[in-house]
């Protein structure tokens, strides 16, 4: 049984974001629980993946951050859950590093992630950073695009090829939508890891070749006869526009 409090040291913000740590080290949770405080969010503890999902179910945060060795599940698992009930911004905490790991967090629908043993500045600024992007989310494009027999809804984050709507994940979508909004010019490399994932972004652009891919499997997209989405080599993507091919 789990017996360290919910509380720790440093005042709790009211009003602020509030942040959902999932973490059973308890020598990790009271420092991180009390830096948080202290830099402005709520911040709460759930020590097992059960209590996690309980706790993000009432609460409703705004940012959840998911250790990945919890001592009841898997933390992919509990990843999987929560976003199959919630657009939740979701980064992962992993003691591995390895390409694999990483891609398998970020499938599963995680925003980002940090390798244990973490600053906890950086942790702190990757929380900011997809906060902000939830923000433009929310102020950007309110109707939906159409670009060929593509319809995509900024505000509820839906997607349509024709009339049968897409599965995607919340990074495949955010791509799909920042190309939508400049459709017909090619967006660099650079611009996408900017606004999809940060300005900060402390990883390879690798990522971002995996996640054209997978959108490109959901769009039925052959990337050597590209009906939606054109390559540019050492440049960019470009959402593709009438008969352009």
């Amino acid at each position: 049984m789990h017996e360290f409090s919910n509380a720790a040291p440093g005042a709790a913000t009211e009003g602020g974001p509030l942040v959902v740590l999932v973490e059973d080290e308890r020598s990790i949770a009271e420092p991180f629980l009390a830096a948080l405080r202290r830099s402005g969010f709520r911040a709460e503890l759930a020590p097992t993946g059960r209590d996690a999902l309980a706790l993000i179910r009432r609460s409703h945060p705004d940012v959840v951050l998911l250790d990945l060795g919890l001592p009841d599940m898997d933390g992919r698992d509990v990843c999987r859950q929560i976003r199959s009930e919630s657009d939740v911004a979701i980064i992962m905490v992993t003691a591995s590093g390895t390409v694999t790991d990483r891609v398998v967090g970020l499938e599963l629908g995680a925003d980002d992630y940090v390798v244990k043993p973490f600053a906890t500045h950086e942790v702190i600024a990757r929380i900011r950073a997809v906060l902000r992007r939830g923000r433009r989310d929310e102020t950007g494009q309110r109707e939906p695009l159409a670009v060929q027999d593509l319809r995509i809804d900024a505000g509820s984050r839906r997607v349509w090829r024709a009339d049968a709507e897409l599965d995607l994940t919340r990074k495949e979508f955010d791509l799909l939508l920042r190309l939508a909004r400049d459709a017909g010019r090619v967006v660099t490399r650079e611009e996408l890891m900017s606004d999809v994932w940060d300005t900060n972004w402390f990883g390879s652009t690798k990522t971002l070749d995996v996640h054209i891919g997978w959108l490109r499997r959901k769009l039925g997209d052959d990337p050597d006869a590209p009906t939606y989405i054109r390559t540019v080599r050492g440049v960019g993507f470009e959402l593709v526009v009438g008969d352009e091919r």
